[in-house]
Formats: structure tokens, C-alpha cells, sequence
């Protein structure tokens, strides 16, 4: 399968962007009515030379769009100069012109009077005139890389809904069409997408609105903002990653706009290790940029909003009020010396021999299904895609809407609950052709139509059910003990694996079954068959598992690594995926990028808080940097390591 590694091009080479957003200490969102071009100078020199050379720039539109028909031209002049400071040192800029929500706080242009953002006609006319008028004044600016239309517009347009359920698509598709053309009609060619954090329905499961499927053809790369509060360490250092993964529509880049974490929540060691944890993983999962949120602290605005109300918000930067480079700005130097030396403008994804399946019920919105469903689409496949990592499995992420990719070896379908009719005909087909897929059972978290959506499932899985209508089969006891009574991948008759559980009355269940073509794998610690492998056509498999393994572990704080990773592990040798390399450690993540030239790096990532001793399993050579063969090393706490791999 064909992994996303698209990248914006300049002059018709490939680029990455490693930079920050920016706004100067002076004044922070306010900076342009007291811009000091000393200061700005200043900071933008301190992030050069960290290896920071693109900033996200943003036209605070009260102050910009004075009145409906009006640019304030002091500050016009000063963003100039901003932009003519990045020029002489050899940075560029990403504007941003509907700044209406910025960190905690909304700003109306004063003369907006209510009216609607998208809806209200003579209101998006003079969006459309404000952003046609800026971008002919610096469309032939040099320092312009790109361009954004808004800053998290989902907020502004309802902050209390966020716009779950109260912004209209059709509106927002026209409104964005709209804008994209007055940037074209201004002269810009530079590149261009929305800014609203790829929070869409494709990704989160609810609809805010801005669905990426509808946007996507008309930005040029998307932009996810991720700030996630996890229960896990290792889902934590994932999720960025997973997003990007989920990004993978229409073809475009993926561009991490927005990350990062206030130093008022964590120390500065921690602080370092999520940094670098973002960056590395979201790079192994299709990014090619990255825009750190952001470049200084505020400490002197304590007293103005949104930092007097929100004051987290004043120590979101990398350099701290006396000017010091905090750990996460030398953890994104580093980041960026890396991307130097493998060349990571020309690195790309290798295809995946592994599939993970999104069921199509994460976005489609299906008449008469919950939106608990949905939620529980995005946290059972991210939680399959940290074992499958885990288990150093390249695996493609394939949504159902789009079809499901043949000629793979291996499908994975987690803890599902819903899967469409057709779906189900297209994984017994891939089977009988000899692809291997596995599929553990979810009833859902609620009452409603409560039971797996599977049709045939026991002529597809060679099984009887002997299931009760309206009623589940409970998991009482604290831990899932499964036994082993085949040998299956590497793991041997006779091993016992134990996973979490838990859940609700309706999740907290399993699918009791008897087999009748199919072979009894595992059982678990009441004998039931947890298991079971039923062969079919020419060598395919079809692999049942009658417990929700990852939705117990999706909802588990911290519980990774736990088991599925050998479930998977073993799911992989079965199927014939190939792996050149792994480390049989599941708190070591090894994955692979491969340079257009034909050189192969891989990654090593640890998840673990204390120093580990690695030591790879290759079918090749692994060299470092002089090209001496590595057989072991040691990787610091959440640290990485960068080896070429040699056939």
C-alpha cells in the first residue's frame, strides 16, 4: 500500500519547513500597534539560529481592517518590514489573515455587528476584499512561503460548540472558495490551505463543519494543530502521528501548523522529550513541516488578555522571558540538523505490506447511528496503530470510504463494531486470494442496536455463534488471561499473554462462539475461545478475535506496551509482512525512510523514561554516520537514534 509523503515544492524541488509561530514579546497578539523592528529583529535572528527559518505570521484583523472598506496602512508598512527582516536573513513567512481567536480570546472587528462568518454575503465580501487587498501588497515578496486563511476559525465561529454540529459545510466549503480565490485574485502563486487545525470529521469523528474531504481540493497541504490530553504516555508520543496518518486525503502534505505545550504544565526535560517525540514520529507518519507553537513568552503581558485570563498561555515559547533557549528549542535544533543530514527533503515512505482499516463509520455519519460510535472508531485504531508500531510493522492506514487497497498481506480490522456490507464481501475475497485478516469484536459503548454489525459472520469466520439476542456475554474478571493451544507467528503453544480490560456493561463483553471449520488459536481463562483461524482459497486466512483487545487497551491509562503488539507481531510472520528490521523490545519503535537515491534509514525510538540497551534484529546492516556496522547501541529516556540500513 502507498504511504503519504507528499511535499510542497519550490521552484520544482521538494522543501521542508521547520519554523515557529510567531508573535514578538512586544505586545503578542497586539505587536503591531507597538512594533519595536529591534525586537522582532532580535527574536528572529535567536530563531535562525536554531534552525528555525519559516515563521507563521498573523494580521490581527481588528487592528489590520479598521473599517469595512479599509486597511490600516501604518501597520501594513510595519508587516512589511517584519517580512523584509526575514528576507535579510534568509527566512520566509506563512501570513495568516483572519486572526479572530488566538489563545483563549475571540476579537471582532469592531464593525462586524453579528454577522454571520460564512453565511452573511456582504460580510464574506469584505473578507474576500480584505485578504485580495493584503496579498497584492506582498505577493511578490520574497519571504512569503505560503499562505493561511485563518487561525482556528471553528472557535471563532462558535467558541462554545467549537462548531460541532452548529457551522454549515456547504457554507464553509464557499466561504473557503471564496477567500483561496481573492489570494489567487491577488497575485499570490505561493501555497495556500485554511489554518482551522484539520479538526474536521475525518478526523475526530465530529463535524465541526470543515470536513477535510470537501477542503481538500482546494488547499495546497493540510495543517493539523495538535495539543491532545492522553491517559498514556506512549499514545501521547503517537497521536500527533496518528493524526497525520488520517491526513492522508486527496494527495496532499501534511504540515504540522501547531504543536506544543506551555512550560506552566511540565518541567523542561519533559518538555524536550515531547518535543522530540512529536517531530521524529510525526516525520515517520507523512510530515514534512513543522511549526511549533511558539517562539517567546510573554511574561510582561501578564495583565493584558488573553494571557491575564489564560495565563498558561504567557510560557508557550521556546526562549524564555531573559532570552535563554529553553530545552525544546534545542531539541528542535537538533530536530533540524537531522533533517540535514538524511536530506529529508527527498525522503519518502517505503509501502506498507500491512493494513489498518478506519472503518468508514468514523466520518460518514450514517442515518440512525451514535456519535459514541464514531469516538470510538478514532480511539480503537489509534490505539491499533501504537501496537502495530510497536510491533515495527509498516502499516498503511486505508479508510473504508475510500475503498479498501488489494494485494496487501495483512489486514487488521480492531475492535470494530460496524463495518459495511460490501466491506465485509471485499475482506473475504482478499482472504480467499491469500491475504491474512484478523478482526476482534466491540459491542459499543451504548444500548443502541447493540451487537457487531458483521453479516455471515459464521460461515466468514468458520465458527457458530452461540450469542444471546439483546444480551452480551460479560467480562468479569479483572484482566483477559489468553492461552495459547497452537503455534502462531513466533509465539509458542503453551504462552499466556494478559491484556487490560475494561469498558462499560455493553463493552466490557465478548463474542462467545464454537468452532466449526476454523482452528482454536488461543482460549482464555474459562477455555472460551479467544483465537481462531480459519483458512480459506489460496492460503488466505481469516483470524477471529472474540474480545475487543484494543478497545480495552484504548481505554486503559497507562497500559502500553501491552500484549496486542505480539498479537500483531505474530499476525505479521503469519501473513509473510516483511520487516528488514525490529527490535523484539515493544518500548523501541524502529521504522523506515528511504532517500530517492536509494539510501535507507531507520529510525529507533524509544518510549520508555530510563536509558535502554537495543539491539536490532536486521536482515541488513545497520551503519552509523562514518558507515561502522552497529549491532547495539544505547538510547537515552524517549530518545532517538538515526541508522542506515544496508541490504
Amino acid at each position: 500500500m502507498k504511504r503519504q509523503s507528499a511535499r510542497l515544492n519550490e521552484n520544482g524541488e521538494p522543501i521542508v519547513w521547520l519554523g515557529v509561530n510567531f508573535w514578538s514579546r512586544v505586545g503578542g497578539p497586539r505587536m503591531w500597534r507597538d512594533y519595536d523592528a529591534a525586537v522582532v529583529g532580535e527574536e528572529l535572528r535567536t530563531m535562525r539560529d536554531h534552525g528555525m527559518t519559516v515563521t507563521r505570521s498573523f494580521f490581527y484583523w481588528p487592528d489590520f481592517m479598521p473599517t469595512p472598506d479599509a486597511l490600516d496602512e501604518v501597520l501594513v508598512e510595519r508587516f512589511r518590514d517584519f517580512l523584509d527582516q526575514h528576507e535579510a536573513l534568509g527566512m520566509t513567512s506563512i501570513p495568516t489573515f483572519i486572526v479572530g481567536h488566538m489563545s483563549g480570546e475571540n476579537w471582532d472587528p469592531v464593525w462586524r455587528d453579528g454577522r454571520s462568518i460564512f453565511g452573511d454575503v456582504w460580510f464574506v465580501a469584505r473578507q474576500a476584499w480584505y485578504v485580495r487587498e493584503l496579498a497584492s501588497r506582498f505577493a511578490e515578496h520574497p519571504a512569503i512561503a505560503a499562505w493561511l486563511l485563518t487561525n482556528e476559525i471553528p472557535i471563532y465561529g462558535d467558541w462554545k460548540s467549537r462548531g460541532i454540529g452548529s457551522i454549515d459545510h456547504l457554507e464553509v466549503a464557499s466561504w473557503a472558495q471564496i477567500l483561496i480565490d481573492a489570494v489567487r485574485a491577488g497575485g499570490a502563486k505561493q501555497p495556500v490551505s485554511i489554518g482551522d487545525g484539520s479538526w474536521g470529521v475525518e478526523v475526530t469523528g465530529s463535524d465541526n463543519g470543515f470536513r477535510i474531504r470537501e477542503l481538500a481540493p482546494l488547499v495546497d497541504f493540510h495543517g493539523p494543530h495538535v495539543y491532545r490530553m492522553e491517559t498514556d504516555p506512549v499514545r501521547q508520543n503517537l497521536g500527533a502521528a496518528f493524526i497525520c496518518e488520517l491526513l492522508d486525503i486527496g494527495g496532499k502534505p501534511v504540515i504540522m501548523e501547531e504543536f506544543g505545550l506551555t512550560s506552566d504544565y511540565v518541567s523542561e526535560e519533559n518538555a524536550a522529550h515531547y518535543y522530540r517525540q512529536i517531530m521524529n514520529n510525526s516525520l515517520l507518519a507523512g510530515a514534512s513541516g513543522w511549526l511549533t507553537w511558539n517562539n517567546t513568552d510573554y511574561d510582561d503581558l501578564f495583565d493584558v488578555a488573553p494571557y491575564s485570563h489564560h495565563p498558561f498561555e504567557l510560557h508557550f515559547g521556546l526562549i524564555d522571558k531573559n532570552g535563554r533557549p529553553k530545552a525544546q528549542a534545542l531539541e528542535v535544533k537538533k530536530f533540524g540538523e537531522l533533517l540535514a543530514r538524511v536530506d529529508a527533503r527527498q525522503l519518502s515512505r517505503p509501502d506498507a505490506d500491512a493494513v489498518l482499516i478506519v472503518p468508514s463509520y468514523l466520518e460518514a455519519q450514517y442515518p440512525f447511528t451514535q456519535s459514541e460510535d464514531a469516538a470510538s472508531v478514532f480511539s480503537v485504531s489509534r490505539q491499533a496503530y501504537v501496537a502495530a508500531r510497536e510491533a515495527d510493522i509498516a502499516v498503511g492506514v486505508a479508510r473504508e470510504l475510500d475503498g479498501l487497497p488489494g494485494g496487501e498481506a495483512l489486514y487488521l480490522l480492531p475492535s470494530a463494531k460496524q463495518l459495511t456490507a460490501p466491506s465485509w464481501k471485499r475482506l473475504r475475497e482478499l482472504a480467499a486470494g491469500g491475504a491474512t485478516v484478523y478482526a476482534s469484536i466491540f459491542y459499543g459503548e451504548h444500548m443502541n442496536q447493540r451487537g457487531i454489525w458483521w453479516p455471515d459472520l459464521d460461515e466468514t469466520f468458520g465458527v457458530r455463534k452461540t450469542s444471546r439476542y439483546g444480551l452480551v456475554e460479560p467480562v468479569l474478571d479483572d484482566e483477559l488471561r489468553i492461552t495459547f493451544v497452537a503455534d502462531f507467528g513466533d509465539i509458542t503453544a503453551g504462552t499466556e499473554l494478559v491484556f487490560p480490560v475494561g469498558g462499560t456493561a455493553n463493552s466490557r463483553s465478548f463474542l462467545a462462539v464454537e468452532a466449526v471449520d476454523a482452528e482454536v488459536i488461543a482460549v482464555d481463562q474459562h477455555g472460551h475461545p479467544a483465537l481462531l483461524r480459519h483458512r480459506v482459497g489460496a492460503g488466505g486466512s481469516l483470524v477471529l478475535g472474540t474480545f475487543p483487545f484494543e478497545y480495552f487497551a484504548s481505554i486503559t491509562p497507562y497500559t502500553n506496551p501491552e500484549p496486542t503488539w505480539r498479537l500483531y507481531a505474530a499476525l505479521a510472520i503469519e501473513a509473510g509482512v516483511r520487516r528488514d528490521v525490529r527490535v523484539d523490545d515493544p518500548r523501541v519503535l524502529a521504522a523506515e525512510l528511504t532517500h530517492a537515491d536509494g539510501r535507507r534509514f531507520i529510525w529507533f525510538v524509544s518510549q520508555h523514561d530510563e536509558p535502554l540497551d537495543v539491539a536490532p534484529q536486521a536482515s541488513g546492516t545497520l551503519c552509523d554516520e562514518s558507515g561502522a556496522a552497529v549491532t547495539t547501541f544505547t538510547l537515552p529516556p524517549y530518545g532517538v537514534e538515526v541508522l542506515t540500513y544496508v541490504p
